[in-house]
């Protein structure tokens, strides 16, 4: 919704400014998007006279012109056809900028002459003018007179409109409001009924009273169209309004200033002495004034003549070509109705039309403003175009105006804090146009265009707003007591502590779905008919998941095909096994697609050795008895690399987790390149440890200086290197720090089927410094351990 700051205080008595008015605006609760002061912008201009122009030398179409301006005479090039001697017109300086070109003046050779400033067109000043040329003015303009006052510049306020305030979208429902706050003095001109000359020789009949309850009009026979008073013009130019005839700029005037919808008719072009109301058919095209053809069925109202027959305009969005008024329209018939916002909503929806009438009557327009929208109409009809009215015809009857409800002025103080007299209250509402009835019990009744206010509770939201929301009281609020936090349950801290530790190795957590294609389930042991879903939300995800690798392995698939062939995953969540509860488990996946670079040094260590340390240091952060654990190779399932596989359990029954090398026939099922590496911990089968507390230890800080002993056993080559480090370890937990492998040889000198295995021991005294006796005492400890393991000390 936009207007000048004339045109507002044409309703409001105020010395305001626009700034003033804006911000009065914003702290009643009306939005303001936009203030456009073009004074500004016009400042440079001003009013210039050509005394000569002379044929450019150097240019057939360009003219050397002495202009008398503001600064005295100057000598300007242009390239206008209509610049003449005589002619007066607009004046740009050097160094203004010109909003219609985008530039700022500099002085500079045209064709080898300066040009000392420039003569201007409408278009380069962003004015409404289609002449080719610079503008021509007035002769009884004084040179150097400002453009601002020579086109009637002004500001303009551009805000935004609730849907729940239509009566926002008239300037004296703006006035009204800013009138309230204390702004000004509410002036808004009353409207005198004119007294009809003879009896109005239309009929209005309504067959559709849900869709226009209420419809009133009146015939002005003699009228004479014709262009708007400048004044008209200028009022809807500013607003981004086209001026296009007086009978149809008083309409749009009516509309934008008290958000009045009206519609005028040539009588001459109406077929019939009735009109009809009622909905569309489906099988009637109607050409509207935008140029197009709609065809409205029965939930659009439409209006009528020929007794019914024909189509003239779409009720509450837009009139018909075929009445409209033009400069020989000599009578009119005037329509003012109210039509249902809910219908005139959809039918703009329905035919995709945004008019301003339709804009107006889907929120609602003031259902008391029927007649008084006539009367107004004719007034200045009366005035632009002369004529002679007749009676007012009605049919139909209004919305009943809203009911009165009972009021507490208290209830202010008690909804929002602001303490405020009873007579302040009153009249803040009286102000707004509420009829209130003051007693021990206050009845307050909206007025018929704030059909918003439905109780006791609006009422205080008008009181805040106009007594203004900076007086609303500042207290803290009373504290309260923090509510507990949410505890994590084991398994749930588990999945936490996962995550942070994979992501701090470097891996990046996947989100896949919980579905797969039921021939990849199957290469993973599922595939069961009672996990295919009855109605996937894809053909390739009709099947639960039984693991989370093949959603993994197709990730890192998608990534190389972008040419990231390097990828570290993991996933968190459930797999599962079959249809019932207990089938379902949560596992905590990670895959490796690991591809270093080339070198001449080799490429490092084995990948598989990465992945397995990854997996150990996981395994200590959720508390996993690493310890305990047994390595055994050769029995994973069919989807693991048989010779570079394996799995920890802790014994046969509960196997924790199957990590290594996936088959390549896997991954060329699922079109991805190897070699991947991966791991699955079936977090159900890992458990949780006793006792374990959440308080930090007290940190072991030994001073004693730690030393180290080398031993190699002789041991079978089946046996895992593990398993000989875990058993030396546990020799003397006190004394022994850590055990590191060094060496492991086969060769001369070691009996064929064993191996030869180097172990570092470091150990580390507590209370006092080893002796010699006590080092062979631990020596003999570690020898014992690794001979009941079945290893020799090798001589």
């Amino acid at each position: 919704m936009k207007f000048t700051l004339s045109w507002l205080k044409e309703h409001l008595d105020t010395t305001a400014e626009v700034d003033q008015v804006a911000e009065a605006m914003t702290m009643a609760g009306l939005e303001v998007e936009d203030v456009h002061d073009p004074i500004a912008g016009l400042a440079p201009f001003t009013v210039a006279r050509i005394i000569s122009a002379e044929r450019h030398p150097n240019a057939d179409r360009l003219q050397v012109c002495q202009v008398e301006t503001v600064d005295g005479m100057k000598e300007i090039v242009c390239g206008a056809p209509n610049a003449r001697a005589g002619l007066t017109t607009i004046y740009a300086p050097i160094g203004a900028y010109v909003p219609g070109l985008g530039v700022t003046l500099v002085e500079k050779p045209v064709r080898g002459v300066i040009s000392n400033g420039m003569l201007c067109s409408g278009a380069e000043l962003e004015l409404a003018d289609d002449s080719d040329g610079i503008l021509e003015l007035s002769d009884e303009l004084q040179v150097g007179t400002p453009a601002a006052g020579v086109f009637g510049a002004e500001p303009v306020i551009d805000f935004e409109v609730t849907p729940n305030r239509p009566d926002w979208l008239g300037v004296a429902g703006i006035a009204r409001d800013l009138a309230a706050t204390g702004l000004g003095r509410l002036t808004t001109p009353t409207i005198n009924p004119t007294t009809g000359s003879f009896a109005c020789p239309v009929t209005v009949r309504i067959e559709t009273p849900e869709l226009c309850p209420v419809f009133a009009g009146r015939v002005i026979r003699g009228v004479r169209n014709g262009p708007s008073p400048e004044w008209l013009q200028q009022r809807l130019t500013a607003i981004g309004l086209r001026s296009i005839n007086r009978l149809v700029d008083i309409t749009n005037l009516i509309a934008y200033d008290r958000a009045r919808p009206l519609h005028v008719y040539d009588l001459a072009r109406l077929s019939g002495a009735e009109i009809v109301v009622r909905g569309g058919r489906g099988d009637e095209p109607l050409l509207a004034l935008d140029g197009k053809t709609y065809s409205p069925t029965a939930s659009d109202c439409v209006i009528s003549d020929d007794g019914g027959a024909r189509v003239i305009g779409l009720g509450g969005v837009m009139g018909g070509e075929s009445t409209g008024c033009s400069d020989d329209t000599t009578d009119v018939f005037v329509e003012s109705a109210w039509f249902d916002p809910i219908a005139t909503a959809q039918t703009g929806r329905a035919l995709n039309i945004s008019s301003d009438a339709q804009y107006r009557f889907a929120r609602g327009v003031d259902t008391a403003s029927v007649v008084p929208g006539v009367e107004l109409a004719t007034q200045l009809i009366l005035e632009l175009c002369g004529g002679e009215a007749s009676d007012v015809t009605i049919a139909g009857q209004a919305p009943a105006a809203p009911e009165a409800f009972a009021f507490d002025p208290a209830y202010v103080k008690r909804l929002s804090g602001l303490s405020l007299s009873d007579d302040r209250i009153f009249e803040i509402l009286f102000a707004l146009g509420f009829t209130v009835m003051r007693g021990s019990t206050w009845s307050a009744t909206p007025p018929s265009w704030r059909r918003d206010v439905e109780g006791p509770a609006d009422l205080v939201e008008e009181v805040a707003r106009i007594e203004g929301f900076a007086a609303l009281p500042h207290a803290p609020l009373p504290e309260v007591a923090r509510a507990p936090g949410g505890v994590l349950n084991p398994r749930q801290a588990r999945v936490r502590t996962a995550r942070r530790a994979l992501a701090a190795l470097g891996y990046a957590e996947a989100v896949t779905w919980s579905f797969t294609k039921q021939s990849t389930a199957a290469l993973f042991g599922g595939g069961d008919e009672r996990l295919v879903l009855e109605n996937p939300i894809a053909a390739d995800l009709d099947c639960m998941r039984p693991s989370a690798l093949p959603n993994l392995i197709q990730a890192a698939a998608r990534n190389a095909a972008r040419g990231h062939a390097d990828a570290a995953l993991f996933e968190v969540g459930p797999v599962y096994l079959d249809d019932q509860p207990t089938g379902q488990r949560t596992t905590i996946t990670g895959l490796l697609a690991s591809h270093p670079d080339r070198h001449w040094g080799g490429t490092g260590e084995d990948p598989l050795f990465e992945l397995k340390g990854d997996l150990f240091a996981l395994l200590e952060e959720i508390g996993a008895p690493v310890a305990s654990l047994q390595l055994v190779q050769g029995q994973n399932r069919d989807w693991w690399h048989p010779g570079r596989s394996a799995r920890l359990q802790l014994g046969p029954k509960n196997v924790m987790v199957e990590f290594g090398a996936l088959h390549p026939r896997v991954l060329k099922a699922l079109d991805s390149d190897g070699p991947m590496l991966a791991f699955e911990i079936v977090l159900d089968a890992v458990p949780e440890p006793r006792g374990r507390s959440k308080a930090r230890g007290a940190a072991d800080l030994p001073n004693l200086m730690p030393l180290s002993r080398d031993f190699a056993f002789l041991m079978d080559e089946a046996k895992a290197v593990g398993d000989l480090t875990r058993a030396v370890a546990g020799a003397d937990k006190t004394l022994i720090a850590e055990v590191r492998v060094f060496d492991v040889y086969r060769g001369q000198g070691v009996p064929e089927g064993q191996k030869s295995v180097a172990i570092e021991v470091d150990i580390q005294p507590r209370a006092a410094t080893l002796t010699d006796a006590e080092i062979e005492a631990l020596t003999t400890k570690v020898i014992a351990a690794a001979t009941k393991l079945g290893a020799t000390l090798r001589a």
